[in-house]
């Protein structure tokens, strides 16, 4: 028999303001733990949502100079907790940052790092237009952590759309995905249930996403609906537009049931291309 974890999704909405979004999230975090959960995690740019990608870069620092990283750091080894944070913009040349999710564990160790390897360059029907890699250095490298009741993997936000890196992921022995995202409203209310959804039955995990949602001071409207799906499919829990929390135990056995039920996994076969 595996563990029952309790988890919780911290819902944010994010301005251009470095303290005060670390202030914000800091108290979502101690709320969750109040609340009993053992890993929490935080949306995409959890600490910085700038008008554009300039201002972004003119905010970041490097790792070892950024101010939020030890603050999470201190705070997960506080609570004794399991600490994603969803990703910070970490500068990584003159002109670039990454878009990189940690997770801590509960001595303050950052026990992975992901840098997201899909960038968002798209423009939307409704006149929307974004080029995330313009500004952000996309991410090479899968990400699995291993932590004492199972394996974490990682990806952040448009990650969502590639169904061959979760795949890969549950492959590696991932029990949990980890999505945390900032989705635009505009593709939100149409794909965002969908997708996620989608990606917790095709691998038999947990998909755990937490999000930023609302209008944020750059302009920017996010979908919100942080959610948390069991590896059937099912809801465990979802948020709406505002920042709060959302809470759901994952019963780790879930897993091993739903991979048994349909061994998917198991059966890919090499094809030749049309």
């Amino acid at each position: 028999m595996r563990e029952t974890i309790r988890t919780a999704c911290v819902q944010l909405r994010s301005s251009d303001d470095v303290q005060e979004n670390l202030k914000t999230a800091s108290a979502f975090i101690r709320e969750a733990k109040a609340k009993g959960a053992r890993f929490v995690g935080t949306p995409e740019n959890t600490c910085l949502m700038a008008p554009d990608g300039g201002a972004k870069l003119e905010k970041s620092f490097p790792e070892d100079k950024d101010p939020a990283l030890p603050a999470f750091r201190k705070l997960a080894e506080e609570l004794g907790i399991w600490l994603l944070i969803g990703s910070l913009a970490i500068k990584v040349s003159d002109t670039k940052t990454a878009n990189r999710s940690y997770m801590i564990g509960p001595d303050g160790r950052i026990l992975g790092r992901y840098d997201k390897i899909h960038l968002f360059d798209v423009n939307l029907p409704s006149g929307e237009s974004y080029r995330e890699s313009n500004t952000v250095a996309p991410g090479s490298g899968a990400v699995v952590v291993s932590v004492p009741w199972g394996k974490i993997g990682m990806t952040v936000c448009y990650d969502l759309r590639f169904p061959q890196l979760h795949r890969t992921l549950a492959k590696s022995g991932a029990d949990i995905i980890t999505v945390p995202a900032a989705w635009t409203e505009t593709t939100g209310k149409v794909h965002w249930q969908v997708l996620v959804r989608a990606r917790a039955i095709e691998t038999g995990c947990f998909i755990f996403a937490p999000t930023q949602g609302g209008l944020h001071a750059n302009g920017r409207r996010t979908y919100g609906h942080s959610m948390i799906i069991a590896p059937w499919g099912d809801v465990l829990a979802e948020g709406g537009a505002d920042p709060g929390i959302i809470m759901a135990d994952l019963d780790l056995n879930a897993v091993y049931d739903a991979r048994r039920r349909i061994p998917a996994l198991q059966h890919d076969r090499p094809f030749a291309g049309p």
